[in-house]
């Protein structure tokens, strides 16, 4: 999840199960983007999903937003292991968590790097 007015690292590709062209705002969002692209268990891919009406307010995306080829949806947030207690970090994830659970996802989770 992350701020989209915020500017970092950018990373253009095409993917093949991404309608649009995956931007990705971190090496793990990236490598995490590819994977999903790879998996046979999945259908579609979407990026940098809005967050509209978030508790945060309007400005957030989430990461990934798929669909499985079951037509199962789950959503995933990228965070660097070092980041993951910061006070800021734990409230933009409980309120991705949120958000997504109010819209019915159930399958929400965290993609951390590897040391």
């Amino acid at each position: 999840m992350r701020n989209k007015n915020t500017h970092s690292i950018t990373i253009k590709k095409k993917i093949n199960k991404c309608r649009l062209i995956f931007y990705a705002y971190s090496d793990l969002q990236y490598k995490y983007g590819c994977l999903l692209d790879e998996s046979c268990e999945i259908a579609e891919i979407k990026c940098n999903v809005p967050l509209e009406k978030c508790e945060l307010g309007n400005c957030y995306t989430t990461d990934f937003y798929c669909v499985k080829t079951n037509g199962d949806v789950f959503v995933r947030e990228c965070v660097y292991k070092d980041k993951l207690l910061k006070p800021l970090t734990i409230k933009m994830l409980d309120a991705s968590r949120n958000y997504w659970l109010s819209k019915g996802i159930m399958d929400w989770g965290i993609v951390l790097n590897e040391d």
